[in-house]
């Protein structure tokens, strides 16, 4: 499995991430996201911050595509969007069968939420967890929709100490390599299992394409 928080074109401007400088043209951005993604062999990919027209380029995959639509809509701050869809969504791509359980934005957060998907038996979980005070509840919520055997796959905002610590002790996050970050100085992409057993994480190049660096990981359960 692996998640990746893709960066949204206008987070990515708002923000005045390096990225958006990186490549001016968001299409071109898109195009070599969803090649990047297509190329990954995973059986699961969970995917972060993915823009209407990444979406749109994704169900090309031929992978099986759940998608939840965040009630916020990013809007431009510093720069008009280059975007024809500016809708902000969590997606799980999905090799073989699958079945949505549930999707939920955050009560305290329109951006932030999270999408279960039953694969063959194992809750796979997609999220984005918000940063700062918010993120108690939310990962309160996040150990609900994850009975054992789950995974969650996803951007938590914190360190896995503190992410667990919310969780509860069931729950195992995936060991990185020492010295490993997934985005600039911080390590907050986490693969984190309940009832199952994760081995074999690494953090894969982003190629530039966003702030934050794919985390690959196998479950098994």
């Amino acid at each position: 499995m692996v998640t990746w928080n893709v960066l949204h074109r206008i987070h990515a401007d708002n923000w005045g991430e390096e990225v958006a400088g990186s490549w001016p043209d968001e299409a071109k951005r898109v195009a070599a996201i969803a090649q990047r993604v297509g190329e990954l062999t995973e059986d699961v990919v969970a995917l972060q911050e993915v823009s209407g027209d990444l979406l749109a380029a994704l169900r090309e995959s031929g992978r099986t595509v759940h998608a939840m639509r965040y009630p916020r809509l990013p809007r431009p701050r510093v720069l008009e969007s280059q975007l024809a869809d500016n809708t902000e969504y969590l997606v799980l791509l999905v090799d073989g069968p699958s079945r949505e359980l549930d999707e939920e934005a955050f009560p305290t957060d329109g951006g932030k939420g999270a999408l279960a998907v039953d694969v063959q038996g194992l809750t796979v979980v997609a999220t984005h967890v918000s940063w700062g005070n918010k993120r108690e509840d939310q990962l309160a919520r996040l150990a609900q929709l994850a009975p054992s055997p789950a995974v969650l796959l996803g951007d938590f905002n914190a360190d896995a100490d503190t992410v667990l610590a919310s969780l509860g002790e069931s729950f195992r996050a995936a060991a990185l390599p020492a010295g490993v970050k997934t985005r600039g100085q911080q390590v907050i992409d986490h693969v984190i299992v309940h009832g199952a057993t994760v081995t074999d994480a690494e953090v894969l190049d982003a190629d530039g394409l966003s702030d934050h660096s794919p985390v690959r990981a196998v479950i098994s359960y």
